[in-house]
């Protein structure tokens, strides 16, 4: 084991308050324009049209959706959504945006986070160190008996 995964074990990154934080405020941010998303696809797909609500109507009209209302927040000129479609859009909108925050958690963290591997070599480091253009630059150390250094004469 090289040194730098034995310390990856013995001297873990210390966890704090922000990155929890800050992954429960990106979460409900997400949340909030999937439900005003999951609305608006309700109402697209009911014949409505599709809108959008502006300012402040973006985050007040949240509690009006979640219960059960497709036009809050919205200036509709037709019909809108049915309770069952408009619940049926915000589930389906919530399981894709949950399904791909927790991929995108899951390779921050990998590729980021206190589990990662570290002092891997760049592709072009690797070419350098373990490469085909220094085995034949060192033919001669490495397989002497393949590549002698000098030409031997008939005996």
């Amino acid at each position: 084991m090289t040194m730098l995964q034995a310390d990856r074990r013995r001297n873990p990154y210390p966890y704090t308050w922000e990155i929890p934080i800050g992954i429960l405020t990106g979460w409900l941010l997400l949340a909030g324009i999937g439900i005003q998303l999951g609305r608006s696809l309700a109402n697209a797909t009911a014949g409505a049209g599709w809108a959008w609500p502006s300012g402040r109507a973006l985050y007040t009209s949240l509690p009006a959706v979640l219960a059960g209302d497709p036009t809050a927040g919205l200036a509709l000129a037709g019909g809108a959504a049915s309770l069952a479609n408009l619940q049926a859009w915000l589930i389906v909108t919530q399981l894709v945006i949950l399904a791909g925050y927790t991929t995108a958690l899951v390779w921050a963290g990998r590729r980021w986070g206190p589990g990662r591997m570290k002092g891997m070599a760049s592709p072009a480091e690797a070419e350098e160190v373990l490469g085909l253009t220094r085995l034949r630059r060192n033919a001669t150390l490495i397989r002497p008996d393949l590549h002698p250094t000098t030409r031997r004469g008939p005996s």
